[in-house]
């Protein structure tokens, strides 16, 4: 049997993964402004061939230190189904009053992406009642979004300016914050030949570029919220399979969405067990869906081989419990089992996978492979 993504949308529901309507993937002709031509080179794990309608650079203007907002200004109006090209910094080990030491003192270049970061922690301000979280690049208006939609963000490209990660270890932080005894910081060095990362000889760790942080804005009796927890409106949810070639949605909740990213990641275990993954920055090229009319309650995601449903909360074993309540829902309403015989599928053939147990809300993903749904076919873009 072959089911529309049309007809998915149609039956979204409360808990239910939707699946939805794919156009082909196009561009349109790409002229660079004047601030665009001088671009840093980036290393990438192929060419990069995707010709963005909008780039929006790395620049103090553009940042925005730590939180989201309804009335953060937008950095950028594009249209729905514009390609983005959204450049993100990583400022971990970097110091704001000596951010230069970082660099000379890791014999790394003090090369024009270098030079953007130390522009970006000399000018950008953090919250001013003292919400901290992430250094993000944003908001992003997307136009025809209006609350009670939802924002397809399909995960185009992601490409490396800079040819190194960082990961730390401190007391008090991470999985195990009382066995740390003293504080670390790590600098990960990428072969791009190989697509590996290495913070001493006899290691390499395979790079899996994404996003840490991908969130629309909190509605505006929210007020400010850190990046740090994720929440329905998604955030920091560090799910290692939002690579190259996977799609998130989100619920829209103030005019024009108001997408914000940052906190790159060139690989991480599941859970980001030290307190954070290989901090990396990133050049994230995505297109935005809208929607109408496509209300969502937490954030979903899929994969050309899987869906996967988000259980979120400050209890991990309350989490696992969401991410299973969502996982059974979608299989029973969404692809007409019973809640009974859904609960046996997620049992047998479904993976429950801690994304992060570092971030004050904790999350788990449920990996549902597509394969098993065998008198289904499932179109995707990818």
């Amino acid at each position: 049997m072959y089911t529309s993504r049309r007809t998915f949308l149609r039956k979204t529901t409360r808990n239910g993964l939707a699946i939805f309507a794919t156009s082909g993937l196009t561009t349109t002709p790409f002229t660079p402004t004047s601030d665009e031509v001088n671009q840093p080179e980036t290393l990438s794990t192929q060419a990069a061939a995707i010709k963005p309608d909008h780039v929006v650079r790395s620049l103090p203007e553009n940042m925005v230190w730590g939180y989201y907002g309804a009335d953060v200004p937008p950095v950028a109006k594009v249209k729905d189904g514009d390609i983005v090209e959204i450049q993100t910094v990583n400022p971990s080990g970097v110091s704001r009053t000596n951010p230069e030491e970082f660099y000379t003192k890791n014999n790394l270049p003090l090369d024009q992406h270098a030079q953007e970061v130390i522009a970006i922690l000399k000018n950008v301000k953090p919250e001013p009642s003292g919400i901290r979280g992430h250094m993000l690049t944003g908001p992003i208006y997307i136009e025809g979004a209006q609350p009670s939609d939802s924002l397809e963000i399909r995960i185009l490209d992601l490409t490396f300016p800079a040819p190194f990660g960082v990961n730390s270890v401190w007391p008090g932080g991470g999985g195990i914050p009382d066995e740390v005894k003293t504080r670390e910081t790590f600098v990960y060095r990428y072969d791009m030949k190989r697509k590996t990362a290495s913070l001493k000889e006899g290691i390499e760790i395979p790079l899996k570029p994404f996003m840490g942080v991908m969130a629309l804005s909190p509605p505006a009796d929210m007020g400010h919220q850190s990046s740090i927890p994720p929440n329905f409106y998604g955030g920091n949810l560090d799910i290692k399979h939002l690579t190259k070639g996977s799609t998130l949605y989100l619920p829209v909740s103030v005019p024009g969405g108001l997408f914000t990213t940052g906190d790159g990641h060139g690989a991480q275990g599941n859970g980001e067990v030290s307190g954070v993954a290989i901090e990396t920055a990133i050049n994230l090229t995505v297109k935005f869906i809208v929607h109408k009319g496509k209300t969502l309650k937490v954030p979903r995601a899929e994969t050309p081989t899987h869906f996967i449903a988000v259980g979120l909360d400050k209890d991990l074993n309350k989490a696992m419990k969401n991410a299973l309540s969502e996982a059974c829902a979608f299989i029973k309403d969404e692809l007409g089992f019973t809640f009974n015989e859904a609960l046996s599928i997620a049992s047998t053939a479904v993976d429950f996978e801690v994304s992060q147990v570092v971030d004050q809300t904790l999350g788990v993903h449920a990996m549902i492979p597509k394969a098993i749904f065998t008198k289904k076919k499932f179109a995707y873009w990818a």
